[in-house]
């Protein structure tokens, strides 16, 4: 007998059950993920409770009035098929509105994606490597901490490579704990940005945007460095970033898997030649 299911807002400590979720898919989220996460939209995060049970879960993160980003989409093993997952999906497409929604699905899904209005825009590939740079000296001097960038400055570069305005998001994720934000700054002008994070396996880097491979390539490293030696660090590159794709070759990268980055009204005006690194796959 089915028992009674029901749908609404986490609270920020069921965010935790989302997160355990993922990590359990093998999506290896950031250990501080969940504060960052729910100070962007506390009413973005929904669970699907059987019997008051949480059985799945999915974010609806809504980033101003024009734009959202579905993520955590996800029901437990033991209760897929039935039809919970797709009440969540609803759910969460409602509470978007009139918005342009994008999301970083698994490839086999994308055809589901489509019969809800999702187009695929590109793929982003995920890339892992093995840090041993810990010991090399630093010897860049256009490399900032962000904590030394005016932060409405650092905002108007990340909206170059974002669909929206994230100023609470940029907020919380360039100040979380186990982590490093650094900037590349020419003649007291933002070229480039990064941050990298601990997550339950390594660290990864997100987001990476830079004018150039160069920028982004000297920010990746000086990142990296912050890791102990041999510690998996992960980069998600977007395919149509043929720079990015090259520098992930040229370092001796190797292919973890993909996500498939679809948008459901249009392609958004970003410029994805300075995306080395996607920020998460969760929130965009």
């Amino acid at each position: 007998m089915a028992g009674t299911y029901q749908i609404r807002a986490m609270r920020r400590d069921e965010l935790n059950f989302a997160v355990a979720l993922a990590a359990n898919e093998g999506w290896n989220p950031g250990i501080h993920d969940a504060d960052a996460f729910f100070a962007t939209d506390p009413g973005g995060f929904l669970v699907g409770l059987l019997d008051d049970e949480p059985i799945g879960c999915i974010s609806a993160v809504r980033y101003g009035p024009g734009f959202g980003f579905l993520g955590f989409y996800i029901v437990a093993p033991g209760y897929r098929g039935r039809g919970y997952g797709m009440q969540l999906w609803n759910s969460a497409l409602e509470q978007f509105g009139t918005r342009n929604i994008g999301l970083d699905g698994v490839q086999e899904q994308q055809a589901n994606y489509r019969k809800s209005g999702f187009s695929l825009a590109y793929s982003n590939i995920r890339y892992a490597w093995q840090n041993r740079l810990q010991n090399e000296p630093v010897t860049t001097p256009n490399i900032v901490s962000v904590k030394h960038i005016d932060a409405h400055s650092l905002a108007r570069y990340d909206r170059r490579c974002f669909p929206a305005s994230r100023p609470t998001f940029l907020d919380a994720w360039l100040n979380q704990p186990d982590s490093v934000a650094l900037a590349w700054l020419e003649n007291e002008v933002i070229r480039g940005y990064g941050v990298i994070r601990r997550c339950r396996d390594g660290w990864k880097v997100g987001p990476l945007f830079a004018d150039n491979r160069g920028i982004a390539e000297s920010l990746l490293l000086a990142l990296s460095r912050n890791t102990a030696d041999q510690e998996p660090v992960y980069l998600d590159v977007p395919e149509t970033n043929t720079e990015g794709m090259r520098l992930a070759a040229d370092l001796g990268m190797h292919e973890v898997f993909g996500t498939a980055r679809m948008y459901n009204h249009y392609l958004p005006d970003i410029v994805t030649d300075r995306i080395f690194g996607v920020t998460t796959f969760e929130l965009g």
